[in-house]
């Protein structure tokens, strides 16, 4: 499990495109210290170390990842949103997220607002249910608050600091973004379609 905040930016090394992807993934830790099999989550997606060295590690993609998030647009440079896994007693500081993306999200437009900026996302009409105003979603990882909600866009406010510490600032018009829904939304959904279809036996 994870929160939501991130703790460092890393960088694809190297990617290697033989049955399972496998991409190398510098990062600013001690990474010879990581343990094998250890979870981190790639820009909001949970990925697991299969291999390290000081200041990398590996991991492997499947192609049903690759299918379902951003990872099979990654190359050598791109920078990626790292959170390792929550650990017993860390701060929630987020909210909690799984690293299991739920579809893929569109910046739709980018508006500086002060020191801060307003994204509009736009998802798909199959995930639009589980967005609440004031309600929680990841970004590539990235814990943050809806603010509005119309149709199947919303908008979210960036603070200076998540701006410059994680992939947002870097991000334009068109890209698109992992997105994972609340958990709470989802185990509700499923509560109320399982509630729909006892009442209609």
């Amino acid at each position: 499990m994870f929160t939501g905040i991130i703790t460092a930016m890393g960088q694809v090394r190297s990617v290697t495109k033989t049955g399972d992807w496998q991409f190398e993934i510098a990062a600013p830790w001690q990474c010879d210290h990581l343990s094998l099999g250890a979870s981190i989550a790639c820009s909001g997606v949970c990925l697991t170390v299969v291999d390290t060295t000081t200041d990398s590690f590996f991991v492997d993609v499947s192609a049903e990842t690759l299918a379902r998030t951003t990872l099979s647009g990654w190359q050598i440079g791109t920078q990626i949103n790292l959170e390792p896994a929550l650990k017993l007693g860390d701060e929630l500081g987020g909210h909690i997220v799984s690293g299991h993306v739920d579809g893929l999200a569109s910046l739709q437009e980018i508006e500086a607002l002060g020191d801060s900026h307003r994204l509009v996302i736009a998802v798909d009409d199959r995930l639009k249910a589980f967005i609440a105003e004031k309600g929680s979603v990841a970004l590539d990882g990235i814990s943050l608050t809806v603010n509005e909600v119309e149709d199947s866009q919303f908008s979210v406010n960036i603070i200076p600091h998540s701006w410059t510490h994680t992939t947002l600032g870097s991000r334009q018009k068109g890209d698109r973004l992992n997105l994972e829904i609340d958990t709470l939304a989802r185990y509700l959904a499923r509560m109320l379609d399982v509630r729909f279809e006892q009442e209609h036996k």
